[in-house]
């Protein structure tokens, strides 16, 4: 049975209801306004229990026209409901007659006919507001402190960075050569050294991801010396002071660099990223260059020892072996590497002295170099975020015809670096590290601007 049949018979009873009691209550009114015990009412009484009669049944008249009213309205009501539902069966009985035209044609002859039900409409979800623009999720992205990055580039994804580094360093040295009479008094000949060193260096670095764990990088640096010296000639009686300048520019050492990812980082483990890096020799090495000396540095007659031309390369190749690990734990992101870099010797290598001459230097083998860093990345909002770590490494003694070269000893380098990183949109970054050196050997400043962009 339908609403409104339930709604008409209760409509009707309540009608009835009111009409059988509006007689009912005169009466009784009536009844008790003139009780037989009871003394004749007076005439204003009679017209108060009649005005109050009147204004009862207007009252009652009045909720009939209201009942009457949302009755009306209640059917109203349920005719538009009956009329949109069935619009609604209509529509949907539309859009499956081809569907059902197209299955019957697809049945062989003779087989049992399928009727398609059309699918239930779900009810859809409304939406209040705006929600924010989706952020990346880049959890492990921490500004780069070192020369290796910490995240891999992502499958299909091109990175160009370029950066610019520049290194100041300052170093006073100075040699006795001679032998004491008394402790206070020195017999010979006093070698002071103070050397200023500035490098810029410009760099063109592109990474490539061929799949979600491999990627492959390449560097192309341009380098820029300059260096001052003012000491005085060894092994010379002079007292006067001498000032020393040279600069260097050209292409330094290409590298090429391959990174696989090991580990995907569950079950509580960090990210293990194995790396391997080769170093070429095509920058200008310090065996090409002209030194300020007559014939020998060691022991010739006149000169610095000090090359005229400061090299911007190596000499030597190198490969690189390496591991990078990298532990999150929100917000924080805790990384590290440890590389060992082996140089290969070279044969047969010469120097030029001033006047054109050469010396024979036979084979050469440069220490190889133990590395370790260590670091933690904090993100301090969506965009940005900064970074602390130490780099540390040790450079072994230098060999010439198999034998250690005098006065060569093992060196160590170390430097407290601080990053920040400022995620300019989707596709720009800028990082800035600053470096300052632990140990004497180490350049005493580093500022380092990388600007990826990702393709």
């Amino acid at each position: 049975m339908s609403n409104s049949a339930k709604l008409h018979p209760l409509s009707a009873l309540i009608s009835t209801a009111l009409l059988i009691t509006a007689p009912a209550l005169h009466a009784q009114s009536a009844g008790r306004a003139k009780p037989p015990s009871s003394p004749p009412a007076s005439q204003a009484q009679v017209d108060a229990l009649r005005r109050q009669l009147s204004d009862q049944a207007e009252q009652l008249d009045n909720m009939r026209k209201a009942l009457g009213d949302l009755d009306g309205r209640y059917r109203e009501l349920m005719q538009a409901m009956e009329a949109e539902k069935k619009a609604h069966e209509d529509a949907l009985s539309r859009m499956a007659q081809p569907q059902q035209a197209q299955s019957q044609q697809a049945q062989p002859p003779g087989a049992p006919r399928t009727v398609q039900v059309p699918p239930r409409e779900e009810p859809r979800e409304v939406q209040i507001g705006t929600a924010p623009a989706a952020v990346p999720e880049s959890p492990l992205s921490v500004p780069q402190l070192f020369d290796q990055p910490s995240v891999l580039t992502a499958r299909g994804q091109t990175i160009v960075e370029p950066s610019f580094q520049y290194e100041h360093s300052s170093t006073n040295r100075a040699a006795l050569v001679g032998f004491t009479v008394i402790p206070a008094i020195l017999v010979g000949l006093v070698d002071v050294r103070e050397v200023r060193r500035n490098t810029s260096t410009a760099t063109l670095t592109v990474r490539h991801g061929f799949s979600d764990r491999f990627e492959l990088e390449g560097r192309l640096p341009y380098l820029y010396r300059s260096d001052s010296t003012v000491s005085r000639e060894i092994f010379t009686g002079t007292a006067t002071d001498r000032a020393f300048s040279a600069t260097g520019s050209g292409i330094g050492d290409v590298e090429m660099t391959g990174r696989y990812q090991l580990t995907t980082g569950t079950s509580r483990w960090p990210y293990l990223i194995g790396s391997l890096r080769f170093k070429s020799r095509t920058g200008k090495d310090p065996f090409e260059v002209t030194t300020d000396c007559v014939t020998r540095c060691v022991g010739g007659t006149t000169g610095t020892g000090e090359p005229l031309e400061l090299p911007v390369g190596s000499g030597f190749y190198t490969l690189q072996p390496g591991i990078t690990w990298l532990y999150p734990s929100d917000p924080a992101v805790f990384f590290g590497s440890f590389t060992y870099g082996y140089n290969f010797k070279r044969t047969g290598v010469s120097r030029h002295v001033l006047g054109g001459e050469t010396e024979s230097l036979g084979d050469v083998k440069p220490g190889n170099t133990l590395g370790v860093n260590f670091g933690m990345g904090l993100a301090l909002n969506d965009r940005s975020s900064f970074s602390i770590g130490v780099d540390l490494s040790t450079i072994g003694r230098t060999q010439q015809n198999g034998a250690d070269v005098p006065g060569s000893v093992r060196t160590t380098l170390a430097s407290l670096l601080l990053g920040y990183s400022l995620r300019w949109d989707q596709n720009h970054t800028v990082n800035l590290s600053v470096g300052a050196g632990l140990t004497r050997d180490t350049p005493d400043l580093t500022l380092t601007v990388r600007m990826p962009f990702n393709f």
